[in-house]
């Protein structure tokens, strides 16, 4: 069952964060796809009602969110597409930590830590996570990010339902090394 799960929860990723199209699926301005839909396209995994369900509630990066209403799902962040995920600015930390590998540390170090194909940079408020993150691509480093400055300097900061912090970029002058 752990494989059908983790199978489901990467095509949920793929459909929900960049390519609903790949199934005429249609997502609205925040996100959001209607459930009922995303059951009837999907023929590449089975699919139902019950097991997106367990996938929201065990995924535990917690990417997905189910509506209030039940009949809708979204990614909570990570869209290479036009997504207004309708979050609040809010107030960060005093730092914040981004976990990478310790092959892109010299550039990170020269040009900062920006978006790529992502609406925006992802942080964390866990040394843990960060970890777990740079270890995705090689031998992990985390890096401090001075998120207080940041905002006092007029970096925009935001929030997701699954503490995920998210910044346009990290320019240099606020990240060192752990």
């Amino acid at each position: 069952m752990d494989k059908q799960l983790k199978k489901v929860s990467k095509y949920l990723s793929f459909l929900l964060r960049h390519k609903p199209d790949s199934i005429g699926l249609i997502l609205d301005e925040q996100g959001w796809a209607s459930i009922a839909a995303l059951i009837e396209l999907t023929t590449d995994v089975e699919l139902s009602r019950e097991i997106i369900e367990v996938v929201v509630e065990t995924n535990d990066k917690q990417r997905f969110s189910i509506s209030e209403d039940g009949t809708k799902i979204r990614a909570n962040q990570g869209h290479s597409i036009a997504i207004d995920l309708n979050l609040a600015p809010i107030e960060p930390p005093g730092c914040l930590y981004h976990g990478t590998a310790t092959r892109f540390l010299a550039s990170i170090m020269e040009k900062g830590i920006t978006k790529q194909q992502r609406h925006h940079v992802h942080l964390t408020e866990s040394i843990a996570v960060g970890k777990a993150v740079g270890g995705r691509y090689g031998k992990p480093v985390i890096l401090v990010i001075d998120a207080q400055a940041m905002f006092q300097d007029g970096f925009v900061f935001f929030k997701t339902a699954n503490n995920v912090w998210l910044v346009e970029e990290v320019p240099p002058a606020y990240i060192r090394a752990c």
